[in-house]
């Protein structure tokens, strides 16, 4: 696999980015409509994480429309997601969190991450899964290795933590295998991704993982309609009856999600 997604996003995709997820704010009233579609929530709980230098701010419309269907939307409350120790040593603070909201809801958490977040999404629930429902991530490069990412640069000067240095190989190879089975894993990418290359964004084939498509940019992956759509629907299969996307089962699904499952020779 990491010989596959050793490349970063084509040029000129990093630098559109900005320009793109402005265009996808801009389309959120006409794409709500698209929304009528998605089911409506159980009341379950649901922790959202922000990506790379961004705040709980960053995933609050995400919590806004979750709370409209019917859902306990919860922000991380750690600040700045600004890299590993964010979320403390061993992921120490996010795993706090988690066990406030579980014992406050008497429920299992579902994780809902953007892009690094999503990372950690992943790693909390390999550590509790006792504790997670499920787990959907945004843009989230758990498959990265040191040259699949247009930011690299950055993520060395936040974070301290250098993606060439061989002493952080490790983390890259942590953040690899998916959530138990009894954790289901979503991975929501976008080929068009202009921050990390959309390959290292997908789930290795399990009963417990499956992988959707979108159209969009990295950046605009929280407020696109699309992906609103996949969350609620994600979000809403009964504890025990999960079961991967079904973008045959409606014609519209086929026109807006290109591509569902694991069929990407990887």
């Amino acid at each position: 696999m990491s010989e596959l997604v050793g490349t970063r996003p084509l040029f000129p995709l990093p630098f559109l980015e900005p320009f793109r997820a402005l265009g996808e704010f801009a389309m959120r009233p006409a794409g709500d409509r698209f929304l009528r579609f998605a089911p409506d929530g159980d009341n379950h709980p649901v922790l959202t994480l922000p990506g790379f230098l961004a705040s709980d701010g960053s995933t609050a419309l995400i919590r806004q429309y979750l709370r409209r269907k019917n859902y306990r939307a919860y922000p991380w409350l750690l600040g700045q997601n600004r890299g590993p120790h964010s979320s403390g040593e061993n992921g120490v603070l996010l795993d706090q969190r988690i066990d406030q909201i579980f014992r406050e809801t008497g429920e299992k958490v579902s994780l809902v991450g953007w892009s690094l977040g999503g990372v950690m999404a992943r790693n909390a629930a390999r550590r509790t899964p006792e504790k997670i429902r499920q787990v959907i991530t945004l843009g989230s490069p758990f498959e990265a290795n040191k040259n699949s990412s247009s930011i690299a640069p950055l993520f060395k000067l936040v974070s301290g933590k250098d993606p060439n240095d061989d002493a952080f190989k490790h983390i890259l190879d942590y953040n690899r295998p998916p959530p138990p089975e009894s954790v289901p894993s979503t991975a929501i990418f976008t080929k068009s991704d202009g921050v990390v290359h959309w390959k290292t964004c997908i789930e290795r084939p399990a009963q417990n993982t499956d992988n959707i498509e979108v159209y969009g940019s990295h950046c605009g992956l929280g407020f696109n309609s699309a992906v609103n759509f996949l969350l609620a629907e994600r979000l809403a299969q009964p504890i025990s009856e999960w079961l991967p996307f079904d973008r045959k089962a409606h014609a519209w699904r086929g026109i807006a999600y290109p591509s569902a499952g694991h069929s990407y020779g990887l």
